[in-house]
């Protein structure tokens, strides 16, 4: 069996594998990325996430008007499938065209805790390394329910790939994730029912956004059941049957959106002496280390899951490797999120709950979508946006923002909580004319 020693050994072609690696070699040192499957260079986000899921949900909307949803399903698989190649191979070219960067296809174990055992296609390979750096991500959830192995159960990556429409389809979850595919799918003709065990929906966000999210959701003819746990699934003929707390539900495919888990299947940690969490995810500081030379990056660290806070984690090892070792997992919050939904939900800060159960004295002020002329003109008038600031200081503690585009906009907020601009300011900001950026003016107009 063949014996490589290297300096640097990245496990894992995700987000903050990659840009590590490239990095490495770019500094002149020699680095081994050792990634499990061909199918998943540039890691789950290009390839089973957030791409192939806003590219379908791109090409919904672009083709709304279409009356023949199945004949615009089967298109926007065809163009979700022709993209994701193209950006898999152009991840790996960036590596392999670097002279000290090696990249191999196999699936690594820990021997103690500078070896590990690299078992792939080409046979096994012994590795040494001085530095090692575990990016390995995290997979769907598969609760344990009764006949959940099924022929029409599927987990995210399953139903961003279905062959065929559903005409009935039953998402087990109603957080984030199900809400996703509830609009995609919706948008592509399928009837649509998400089941959720909880009895609030989205429990951390404030009760009139839920509501408004609930509202659009059941407008656009999604069911939502709230408090409907999951007992077991029939298999039938033609069918398969949910049964629940609040009944039975047939459905032609059945979506398990019931969250992620960290990826360390079979890396042996235990015997690198790296610990996990209660919840499975790698023990590491605040500069993300599990080991005097161990780091581990991205969701299986318990980073919260986004590939740009996975970005994020690469600047905080890079800065120990190549900087001043100051950057810290502290440093980079509150950070913008935003779920793509229709219209897409953004949050940065602190809610109206979080900041009356912290004891802050707040001013909150709301705006109706449909009261932004860009909101008209894009026909999405959907939606509501909300601030919370310090009522003595104007200080902005959070925004969310429920409502087309916000993705984008929130991205503003990131900055002024972090330099502490006031309210004040955002309110006689000049915007463009006509855009959904100066709703802001009116939104922070009593603030």
């Amino acid at each position: 069996m063949q014996t490589l020693h290297t300096p640097n050994l990245v496990i894992g072609f995700g987000k903050a594998g990659k840009t590590l690696a490239a990095d490495l070699a770019q500094h002149g040192q020699n680095v081994l990325l050792a990634e499990a499957s061909a199918q998943m260079y540039g890691g789950t986000c290009i390839n089973v996430g957030c791409i192939p899921s806003k590219k379908l949900i791109a090409e919904g909307e672009r083709r709304a008007l279409e009356a023949d949803k199945a004949a615009v399903f089967g298109a926007a698989m065809q163009a979700k499938n022709g993209l994701i190649p193209k950006l898999r191979a152009a991840n790996f070219a960036k590596l392999d065209g670097l002279e000290r960067a090696r990249v191999i296809n196999a699936r690594a174990r820990f021997e103690d805790a500078h070896t590990v055992m690299l078992s792939g296609p080409e046979g096994e390979l012994r590795v040494t390394a001085d530095r090692i750096f575990i990016n390995t991500g995290s997979l769907p959830v598969v609760p344990r329910i009764e006949g959940v192995d099924g022929k029409r159960i599927y987990d995210s990556t399953g139903a961003l790939s279905l062959a065929e429409r559903p005409q009935r389809l039953l998402i087990v979850g109603g957080g984030y994730i199900g809400l996703e595919f509830a609009f995609m799918y919706r948008a592509f003709g399928s009837e649509v029912t998400v089941l959720d065990a909880g009895e609030t929906f989205l429990p951390r966000e404030d009760r009139d956004i839920a509501a408004e999210m609930q509202r659009i959701l059941e407008a656009k003819g999604v069911r939502l059941v709230l408090g409907a746990a999951t007992q077991r699934f029939e298999e039938g003929a033609q069918h398969t049957t949910a049964v629940t707390s609040k009944g039975r539900f047939d459905a032609d495919a059945i979506l398990l959106a019931t969250g992620r888990r960290p990826n360390t299947d079979g890396l042996a940690l235990e015997k690198a002496g790296v610990a996990v969490t209660e919840r499975g995810f790698i023990q590491v500081d605040e500069h993300l280390r599990a080991a005097p030379h161990i780091w581990a990056m991205g969701d299986v660290a318990g980073s919260p899951q986004f590939t740009y806070i996975s970005l994020d984690d690469w600047r905080i090892v890079r800065d120990q490797l190549f900087g001043q070792g100051q950057r810290s997992t502290a440093d980079r919050a509150p950070f913008p999120t935003a779920v793509f939904t229709q219209p897409p939900l953004a949050h940065i800060g602190m809610t109206e709950t979080a900041a009356r159960q912290a004891g802050r004295n707040i001013k909150v002020a709301t705006l109706k979508a449909e009261a932004i002329p860009k909101a008209k003109i894009l026909g999405q008038t959907d939606g509501l946006l909300k601030a919370v600031t310090d009522a003595g200081t104007g200080e902005i503690l959070g925004v969310t923002l429920l409502c087309a585009e916000s993705h984008e906009i929130i991205n503003l907020f990131k900055m002024a909580i972090d330099h502490r601009v006031p309210a004040s300011y955002v309110k006689s900001q000049i915007f463009t004319h006509p855009t959904m950026s100066e709703a802001l003016n009116d939104l922070f107009a009593s603030l």
